[in-house]
């Protein structure tokens, strides 16, 4: 239920006490149902109100300025600080998907730490690096729930936004936007609804909430232009980006390096080699921009799709000379082009590398080199860096087991996929909705439907369901066979799985679904492709989308 708008009288002196900050207190919990509370630092006063989101209360009010000064006692103050990488580590490695961030970060106060907002920060943004959003989520939930230790500031609360919308879907990130007061609404704040609108490939919100950046001054700097862009990259709508390109030239906006490399991608998507060389030629002329490993990255994916190969060689070695021992995402990139460029020579040199310059190597690590044997075909290689990576793992990744898993169902290794599935479990690893609809399409290609419905039913209610569509030719398959058979218990409970995760409502999914209007199959063949949805992120706009989320 909404709740209807409420004033809250401050203090009568508390503008005039308070002209430089305000504080915006909301509660807002999309985890736990439990009431949060968040402290941001605003310049101008505002009013109280009340909304409910679909999963809590959330409610804004005015605050004594007294509250972001008080840290808590002396004492917690004096107890010794534990590091970001250490909060980290704790973080990552919990098994157990009930037990949330909190859990790890009461413990360490119950033990007579101290958690400073600075570190806590760096472990938000690690936990982001590696896709561990719901954890990120959390984290800023427990600093909120304890506003007079921690401030947040307009930058929080466009990372908290861009969390929800990845943890809790865009209706609720909207929500959250909506029921902001104006004045917080900043560039940030209307830049991460804005990138959560791109994510989602929601064309006309994201040029909607643009003319509204526009009209309020809030795009006039590169970012906004470089995010729309990744969207009509992704929709290959290649003319807007061209458009977007002539309106930044138009208005005098610098480029910056995310501009350029994502001009660099458009022109690479076009299949344009001359145009690209022609970017790059004068983003080397401008001063104030100096080509970074994406740069390079971004024209070696086009040469290696091209088979100019010897141009895509000098590229990855102008990666290797930008490799720093700080991140690692370049050498996944490196690994994974010379995986495409079929060179497994340099794949071994450069994971070789990898290893020296780091004490650890993660599990997107190991699922990076992986994919790449894999892809070369190199499966006994691939096996050994499996075997290899439960050696030394902290946590079973099930992204990685799937890759070898999907190779076998491909190769109509039937026994092979049991065995290993099977060993999967014995070892504690937990199955996630990918990995129940690669074993589903050995079970397809051997015409065991009862099997290969009950792992999708699977899918439907394993970990990470919520972001899991099936592949439409799974589920054609079974329908037309069902139809064939006559067993509509079968189709009926394909309809089921559908309708659960919501896509029976998808127009653009179910018209890949060979389903006439009257319920039954629509097309005369089926042919089941032997490839579930990709979890891999080696795509160059998500890549570049990503690094543009960084800079929010």
């Amino acid at each position: 239920m909404l709740l209807q708008p409420i004033t809250q009288r401050c203090p009568p002196n508390y503008q005039h006490q308070n002209q430089s900050h305000l504080l915006f207190s909301s509660s807002l919990s999309f985890s736990s149902g439990i009431v949060q509370n968040s402290i941001f630092l605003l310049k101008q006063p505002i009013i109280s109100t009340s909304y409910k989101t679909h999963k809590s209360p959330v409610f804004i009010a005015c605050s004594s300025i007294s509250q972001v000064y008080s840290y808590g006692t002396v004492d917690y103050e004096r107890r010794p600080m534990l590091k970001w990488n250490a909060v980290y580590k704790k973080i990552s490695m919990l098994e157990d998907s009930n037990l949330g961030a909190a859990s790890v970060l009461n413990q360490i106060e119950n033990e007579g730490k101290r958690l400073s907002k600075w570190e806590l920060s760096r472990v938000v943004k690690e936990l982001r690096k590696f896709r561990r959003f719901k954890h990120a989520l959390e984290v800023y939930e427990w600093m909120n729930n304890r506003a007079e230790r921690y401030r947040i500031t307009t930058s929080d609360t466009a990372i908290q936004l861009d969390l929800i919308a990845k943890v809790h879907g865009i209706s609720s990130a909207e929500q959250y936007f909506e029921k902001l007061p104006d004045a917080l609404k900043d560039k940030r704040i209307y830049g991460s609804l804005l990138n959560a609108y791109v994510r989602a490939k929601m064309r006309e919100d994201a040029e909607s909430l643009m003319d509204k950046m526009r009209n309020r001054g809030y795009a006039s700097h590169s970012l906004p232009f470089n995010v729309m862009m990744t969207l009509y990259m992704n929709l290959k709508d290649h003319e807007k980006v061209d458009s977007l390109i002539s309106e930044i030239e138009e208005k005098g906006i610098a480029f910056d390096i995310y501009t350029y490399n994502i001009w660099l991608s458009s022109c690479g998507s076009q299949g344009s080699l001359d145009k690209m060389e022609q970017v790059f030629e004068r983003m080397q002329q401008d001063t104030t921009i100096n080509p970074n490993w994406t740069t390079f990255s971004t024209m070696a994916t086009v040469y290696i799709k091209f088979r100019q190969l010897e141009k895509a060689q000098d590229c990855l070695k102008k990666i290797e000379n930008r490799l720093t021992g700080r991140d690692r995402l370049p050498y996944h990139y490196l690994i994974s082009l010379y995986g495409s460029a079929n060179n497994k020579d340099e794949v071994y040199r450069a994971w070789k590398n990898y290893k020296a310059s780091f004490l650890n190597v993660p599990n997107l690590g190991y699922h990076t080199v992986i994919s790449a044997l894999v892809r070369m075909d190199d499966i006994e290689g691939a096996e050994k860096m499996y075997d290899e990576w439960l050696s030394v793992k902290s946590v079973y990744d099930p992204r990685v087991g799937n890759l070898l898993l999907s190779t076998y169902v491909r190769k109509g290794l039937s026994q092979k996929t049991e065995t290993f599935f099977d060993q999967i479990i014995a070892i504690g690893g937990k199955p996630n909705s990918v990995t129940w609809e690669i074993v589903s399409e050995d079970h397809i290609k051997n015409m065991r439907i009862p099997e290969a419905l009950s792992c999708l039913q699977s899918a439907a209610s394993a970990e990470g369901w919520k972001n899991w569509k099936p592949n439409p030719a799974n589920m054609s398959a079974i329908l037309k066979i069902s139809e064939q058979e006559g067993d509509i218990a079968t189709k009926n409970a394909v309809l089921e799985i559908l309708k659960q995760l919501g896509l029976l409502d998808d127009a653009s999914y179910m018209s890949s679904i060979p389903l006439s209007d009257d319920g039954t199959i629509a097309r005369s063949t089926v042919e089941v492709d032997g490839q579930a949805e990709s979890e891999g992120d080696n795509d160059g706009t998500y890549q570049l989308l990503n690094q543009l989320q960084e800079s929010l």
